[in-house]
C-alpha cells in the first residue's frame, strides 16, 4: 500500500495523446491484466462485445474500429484485474483495520469472489452461501413493520434487465424507496426538462454533433469523465465549428486534445486546439451568465425591429412551437446589466462575445454536466438554457439541441425502465396489469430523504444494486451514522469499497460478474442491454471468464432476492434467470411504446433509439408546446447569505474528480491535466486569493463548512495548489469534501446536493512539505 512520491507540476500538453498511453500501460501493469485481457479492450463497444462499463457517452455506430479511451481502459482494466480478494483475505484484516486504509488501496486488492457476513464479534467478514444470504435477507424484510423501512439503492451501472426486475421486485414487495445516483447528479436536469420540452433527456444524437456550427460546453470536463466526446469536439473544431467552453476551472482538455488514433497529433505533440473561447464564470454563475446572453439577444432583436432588418430570434419557431417568449423578453429588457455581471463573475464584453458567438450559428448545441446541475439554482438554469436555446429554434433540427451528459453508462436506462421514486401513474398502472399485483402509488425516498429516513431510525434495511454509498453521499459523517443505524446492509459489488466497511448490525458483501464476463446461464451466454447518453439502446455480451465461479449475475441475485422473500409471488423469477429475452419481453409489455419488438431490435448493430419527441419538435407538455419560463437571478442564496456574515473570508468550494478517477472509484493518485501527482488532499486556489489570506502555494489549511444548523463540518489538511479558478471559488476532490455538504443544501425541485456551491472559511494547519516543480 507504498503511495506515489507526492507533488505539484504543471501539465504543458495536449490531453489524452501520448499521456493518456503511458497511464494505460501503467494500469494494465498494476491491475496484472494478462494478454488476453488487452485483447478484450478491443471488443468494448463492438457489436459482438460488452458496452464499456465506464461513462454513457453514445458508441459510434459500434463499427469495427477501435475507438480508445483512457476512461475506459481504466474501467475494464479495473474489472478484469488478476487480483483477487479471497476470504482469506477479510480473515486477515478486520473492518476496524479496512477502515484506515485509502479509497485507492480498498478497489486495488481485486475482485471479491466469494459473499462475505460481517460477523460483529471478530469484527470481520466471513464467508456465507448464497443460499444463507437471500435467506437473512429475506428474514429482515419480512419482519419490517412497513415495506417503506426498507431502501433500496441503485448504481447507474445496473443493466435494463438487473434495474426493471429491481423495481419489479421491490414494487411488489410494497415500496417505492428508490434513491439512485441520479438523485446525486442529473436529477435538475429531470426536472427541468419535462415540463419546458416535454421529456427529461436529451434531444440530440451524435449525427447532429457532425453538423454542428456552434457548441456551448457548459460544466464539464469531458477529458476525464467523457474523453470520447473529445473526439466529436476535434472534428467539430476541424470543420471549422465554433466551439466555448463555460467552466470555472481551465481544463486541458477543453483547450487542446491529442487522439491516440490520429498519426498527425500524435506526431505534432501538439495535438488540436478545440474552445475558441474559454469562459470562466463564478461557482454558480451560470444562470446570470445565460440571462446576460438572452438580455443581448432580445436587444438586438429589438434593434433588429427598429431598423427594418432581420430578426435575430426565430420567430416561426417561435410563433408555432412556444408559449411565453413576451414574458421572458420583457424580462429581459428590465434586468441589470450590473446584477448580470456580479452575478456570472464574467465580464460584459466577455458575455457580449458568447452572445454573438449564440447569435450567428445556425445549428448550435447546448451540453452540460454536473457543473450546472449541482447548485441550488440548477434546473432553474436549466430551464433558462432552455429558454436561449428556444429563441432560435435550436431543438428539433439536424446539428442542434439539448445535450445533458450523464455519467454512469446505463444511468439513463435505469430510470426508463422504472428505478424512480415518483414513476408516472401509467407506469405504475402497467405494471399492475402485466404482472397482475398491487404496487404502491405514493412516492418513495429519494437519496437525501434516504439517508434522512436512517438517521430517524426509519429505515432499517438497506441494499445496494451496486455503487459506493456511503461516500457518494453528501454529509458523510451523518451518511454513516445512517448506515450505522440499519440492522442490516447489503451490496452487490465486484470490488471492495468503502461502503462494505460502514455497515449496519448486520451486512452483506454480494459479488457479482462486471460487465464483461461470460454471463453463463441454464439457456446460453446471455447479454445485457444498455441506454446511453443520447437514448440509444444496445446489447452488451461479456467474453471474459468470471473472477470467480462463486459470482451471481444482478440479474440472479435480483431474482433469487425476490424469490426468497415473496413466498406468494405469481411473478416467475427464476425462469427469467435462464433467459434474459424472457426479461426484455416483460420490459416490452409493461411499456410498449418505447421497446416494441425490443428483443429483434438489439440485433441490429448500435441497438435502436428509444423515442425522443422533442427531436421531432413534439412537445409533451400541457399545452402541447415548448415552454419559456421565467428565473430570478438569485440574490439571496446560502452562498449570499453566509458571505453577508463572513464577507471576504468565505469561499464556495466545488467538488470535482480527479483524472485517475471515475465517480468514487479511485484507479490511481494522479490529476495530472491540473498537475496534481501523487495526492488527492489538495484544494485549488486563485492566486490572488491565496495571497489575501496571508498563504502561499504550498501551504496546509483545513475547511470548515458554513451552514445554520449548528453541525459543525470539517476536512482538514488541504495542500494549497495556485490554480486558474475565479477569485473567491475553491475546488477540491471528492470524496473528500462530501461532508462539508449539508445533507439539507440541496437544489430547489430537485432535491440534488449542492456538491458545487458549498460556503466554507479556511483555516492554516500544520506543515507539510510536498515538492512543487517549476
Amino acid at each position: 500500500m507504498s503511495q506515489p512520491k507526492a507533488a505539484i507540476k504543471p501539465y504543458h500538453h495536449p490531453a489524452a495523446g501520448w499521456g493518456a498511453l503511458k497511464q494505460v500501460a501503467a494500469q494494465l501493469a498494476l491491475q496484472k491484466i494478462p494478454v488476453k485481457g488487452v485483447i478484450t479492450l478491443l471488443s468494448q463497444n463492438q457489436p459482438d462485445g460488452f458496452d464499456c462499463p465506464g461513462c454513457a457517452w453514445p458508441d459510434k455506430e459500434h463499427t469495427s474500429t477501435f475507438e480508445f479511451c483512457e476512461n475506459g481502459v481504466k474501467a475494464v482494466a479495473a474489472e478484469a484485474t488478476a487480483k483477487r480478494v479471497p476470504p482469506e483475505f477479510f480473515a486477515k484484516h478486520t473492518v476496524t483495520e479496512l477502515m484506515e486504509w485509502s479509497d485507492f488501496d480498498l478497489e486495488n486488492e481485486g475482485r471479491l469472489t466469494h459473499p462475505m457476513r460481517y460477523n460483529p464479534a471478530t469484527d470481520k467478514y466471513e464467508e456465507i452461501s448464497w443460499d444463507g444470504a437471500f435467506e437473512l435477507m429475506a428474514k429482515h424484510l419480512n419482519a419490517l413493520a412497513d415495506p417503506n423501512e426498507a431502501i433500496f439503492y441503485t448504481s447507474g451501472r445496473a443493466s435494463n434487465e438487473a434495474a426493471f426486475l429491481y423495481q419489479l421486485f421491490v414494487r411488489e414487495f410494497g415500496t417505492n424507496n428508490f434513491p439512485d445516483c441520479s438523485n446525486l447528479c442529473h436529477e435538475s436536469t429531470s426536472m427541468a426538462l419535462p415540463p419546458t420540452v416535454g421529456i427529461g433527456k436529451g434531444s440530440v444524437t451524435l449525427h447532429d454533433f457532425e453538423h454542428a456550427d456552434t457548441l456551448l460546453i457548459f460544466g464539464q470536463n469531458p477529458a476525464t469523465n467523457h474523453p470520447r466526446m473529445l473526439g466529436e469536439l476535434r472534428e467539430a473544431a476541424k470543420r471549422g465549428a465554433r466551439i466555448v467552453a463555460i467552466n470555472p476551472l481551465k481544463e486541458r482538455g477543453l483547450e487542446r486534445f491529442a487522439d491516440p488514433q490520429s498519426p498527425f497529433d500524435m506526431l505534432s505533440f501538439k495535438g488540436s486546439k478545440i474552445s475558441d473561447m474559454f469562459i470562466q464564470p463564478k461557482l454558480g454563475g451560470d444562470l446570470a451568465l445565460i440571462k446576460g446572453m438572452i438580455k443581448f439577444i432580445i436587444q438586438w432583436d429589438d434593434e433588429a425591429i427598429k431598423n427594418g432588418t432581420e430578426r435575430v430570434v426565430d420567430v416561426a419557431f417561435i410563433e408555432q412551437h412556444t408559449n411565453g417568449f413576451e414574458a421572458i423578453a420583457e424580462d429581459a429588457r428590465k434586468e441589470s446589466w450590473d446584477v448580470i455581471v456580479e452575478e456570472s463573475g464574467v465580464p460584459l464584453e466577455q458575455i457580449e462575445e458568447v452572445a454573438r458567438i449564440y447569435a450567428t450559428g445556425d445549428r448550435v448545441i447546448s451540453t452540460w454536466g454536473m457543473g450546472i446541475t449541482q447548485h441550488k439554482h440548477g434546473v432553474a438554469t436549466i430551464q433558462t438554457l432552455v429558454n436561449l436555446m428556444l429563441l432560435r429554434g435550436n431543438i428539433g433540427k439536424e446539428g442542434a439541441g439539448l445535450c445533458p451528459v450523464r455519467g454512469h453508462s446505463n444511468v439513463q436506462g435505469n430510470r426508463t425502465v422504472g428505478i424512480y421514486e415518483k414513476m408516472p401513474q401509467a407506469f405504475l398502472e402497467s405494471l399492475e396489469r402485466v404482472f397482475d399485483i398491487k404496487v404502491p402509488r405514493e412516492p418513495g425516498y429519494d437519496a437525501v430523504a434516504a439517508i434522512q429516513a436512517m438517521i430517524d431510525g426509519k429505515a432499517k434495511f438497506f441494499f445496494a444494486l451496486g455503487g459506493n454509498f456511503s461516500i457518494a453521499t453528501p454529509d458523510t459523517d451523518r451518511t454513516w451514522q445512517g448506515l450505522r443505524n440499519c440492522d442490516l446492509t447489503a451490496h452487490v459489488t465486484t470490488k471492495l469499497n468503502r461502503s462494505h466497511l460502514v455497515h449496519g448490525k448486520e451486512a452483506l458483501i454480494l459479488p457479482c460478474l462486471g460487465r464483461t464476463e461470460i454471463d453463463m446461464q441454464e439457456t446460453g451466454p446471455q447479454g445485457v442491454t444498455v441506454e446511453d447518453s443520447m437514448s440509444m439502446v444496445h446489447i452488451s455480451y461479456g467474453m471474459n471468464k468470471p473472477a470467480s465461479p462463486h459470482l451471481l449475475s444482478e440479474p440472479a441475485i435480483v431474482a433469487r432476492l425476490a424469490h426468497a422473500t415473496l413466498k406468494h409471488s405469481k411473478t416467475p423469477w427464476l425462469e427469467y434467470i435462464k433467459d434474459y429475452s424472457k426479461i426484455r419481453d416483460a420490459i416490452e409489455q409493461t411499456l410498449p411504446h418505447l421497446f416494441e419488438n425490443y428483443n429483434e431490435r438489439i440485433k441490429h448493430p448500435g441497438g435502436f433509439r428509444l423515442p425522443v419527441p422533442s427531436s421531432d419538435r413534439i412537445w409533451n407538455t400541457p399545452s402541447g408546446k415548448a415552454e419559456f419560463t421565467l428565473h430570478e437571478i438569485p440574490r439571496n442564496s446560502p452562498i449570499h447569505q453566509a458571505r453577508a456574515q463572513y464577507g471576504d473570508r468565505m469561499f464556495v468550494l466545488m467538488t470535482t474528480r480527479s483524472h485517475d478517477q471515475y465517480n468514487t472509484t479511485i484507479y490511481g493518485m494522479d490529476d495530472r491535466y491540473r498537475g496534481v501527482f501523487g495526492q488527492r488532499r489538495v484544494i485549488f486556489m486563485n492566486p490572488e486569493d491565496i495571497k489575501r489570506m496571508g498563504l502561499k502555494a504550498g501551504d496546509w489549511i483545513n475547511l470548515v463548512s458554513v451552514w445554520q444548523d449548528g453541525v459543525t463540518r470539517r476536512a482538514d489538511h488541504f495542500l494549497v495548489v495556485a490554480y486558474d479558478i475565479p477569485q473567491g471559488c475553491l475546488g477540491g476532490y471528492y470524496p473528500e469534501t462530501n461532508n462539508l455538504v449539508p445533507l439539507e443544501s440541496v437544489a430547489d425541485l430537485s432535491h440534488t446536493p449542492t456538491s458545487k456551491s458549498i460556503p466554507v472559511i479556511i483555516e492554516k494547519a500544520g506543515e507539510q512539505k510536498v515538492s512543487h516543480a517549476a
